[in-house]
């Protein structure tokens, strides 16, 4: 076993990809502790295949591929801006909501700051907006939108914890809409004293509002039709996928006509291939969650903590340092396989709501993507401004902080999480008093 163990650490240090790793653990697991067969984990790849909510991953993953390939960058900057322009430090807010919509959409901070910062740099440089401040603020824009619907780490993580206790994967949809506005209100208040104070905002027009929607109306929709129909109950995650990627093939390819059939083809292969090492992946790990769960890992886990932290809050601010260190240190997709099964069932026990604990911990994983090592903001913005990585991460810093503070009051204030599921019609939801 001793042996299995260093094995798979080296196949992780050389670059083996995710499932191997955690396939090979889950299977060492069955055979040497807990004493069955191997086999039982591919019962897990049946279990997840049953799974309703798969079906939106690999149309949610589609539709932001198609979504990227368009000009619906460029149309949605310009509709955001003629919308929010005119207020104070009205460029910073289009660019924070422009980038929160297409990551939810896109699921990836690297395509946010690609497709969407390359536009907003300049603009914001030519506005008096210093270089510091500037890549601060397109790096940490990038990494906003993974609470909001679709974003395919807010799935993933309701997939996961739903085996751990009885969630709803569509009440995540639900929980992240607030938290996220609340995130992107912070960074504007701050730019709005940290920026510039001679930014006049530029002045309302009435005809450029109008000529901004004419431009988005096809796309404009679409969150709306997204968001609402969850919300109101009348269509489930997997609906609004199949609703999602027609509706946006529909008008992209024959409407807009950004999109042919070559284009459609490489879209279809790249996407496909996404969701097969997504699927792939969520098996082996809902194997090593079997593992955890027969081993008892997290009641172990529990007793431990319990027996030094004794009230909610002190839990909270322990779980905010761990999530964040595996943030820095660990993927998106990573952290979520890994630590998810083992955090849920002791957060529950600490009367922690388990979407409460998912929007902490997709929060965590958002700070995650602004430091080092892994830091993935940071080297796509290197890379694509040309900037040297201490540049960036300096940049970067007061945006961190402030983001820091969002992060405690989403934790220490549960109702920004789950104030919406009160209105959500349909679901399993769970009850916020019954964990009390």
């Amino acid at each position: 076993m001793n042996l299995i163990i260093i094995g798979l650490i080296l196949l992780a240090v050389f670059g083996e990809p995710l499932f191997i790793v955690i396939g090979g653990a889950a299977f060492a697991c069955f055979y040497f502790l807990l004493n069955v067969s191997p086999s039982t984990l591919f019962t897990d790849f049946y279990r997840l295949s049953t799974m309703p909510i798969l079906i939106a991953i690999p149309l949610f993953i589609f539709s932001g591929y198609m979504l990227a390939e368009g000009r619906v960058p460029q149309k949605m900057l310009r509709f955001a801006n003629a919308l929010l322009g005119w207020a104070p430090s009205g460029l910073v807010l289009v660019a924070l909501v422009a980038c929160s919509v297409f990551t939810a959409f896109t699921g990836a901070s690297a395509i946010t700051i690609v497709a969407v910062g390359a536009l907003v740099y300049p603009a914001l440089i030519k506005s008096g907006y210093s270089e510091k401040f500037t890549l601060g603020l397109v790096t940490v824009s990038g990494s906003l939108g993974t609470l909001l619907i679709p974003c395919l780490p807010l799935i993933i993580y309701g997939v996961i914890a739903s085996q751990q206790s009885p969630l709803n994967v569509e009440d995540m949809f639900v929980a992240g809409i607030i938290p996220n506005i609340l995130l992107v209100i912070l960074l504007w208040i701050y730019a709005f004293f940290a920026a510039p104070k001679s930014q006049a905002p530029q002045k309302f027009s009435w005809s450029e509002l109008g000529s901004a929607t004419w431009s988005i109306k096809w796309e404009l929709p679409l969150p709306i039709i997204v968001v609402g129909g969850i919300l109101s109950g009348l269509i489930t995650a997997a609906e609004a996928a199949a609703v999602t990627v027609i509706y946006i093939l529909i008008i992209e390819m024959f409407i807009n006509k950004d999109l042919n059939l070559t284009k459609l083809i490489q879209i279809i292969r790249r996407s496909m291939i996404m969701n097969g090492a997504v699927k792939i992946i969520l098996g082996m790990a809902l194997g090593l969650t079997d593992v955890f769960v027969n081993l008892s890992l997290p009641d172990k886990l529990f007793t431990l903590i319990s027996a030094n932290v004794h009230d909610k809050h002190t839990f909270l601010l322990l779980l905010n340092i761990f999530i964040l260190f595996v943030g820095c240190s660990m993927d998106i997709f990573s952290a979520c396989l890994v630590v998810v099964p083992i955090i849920v069932p002791i957060a529950v026990k600490y009367h922690i709501h388990p979407v409460h604990l998912g929007i902490i911990f997709l929060t965590n994983m958002e700070l995650g993507f602004l430091a080092p090592p892994m830091g993935i903001s940071l080297f796509i913005s290197s890379l694509k401004f040309n900037k040297s990585l201490p540049t960036i991460l300096k940049s970067v810093i007061p945006f961190f902080l402030v983001m820091l503070i969002g992060l405690l009051l989403i934790t220490y204030v549960p109702q920004l999480s789950l104030y919406l599921l009160r209105f959500k019609s349909q679901g399993t939801l769970i009850d916020p008093a019954s964990l009390f």
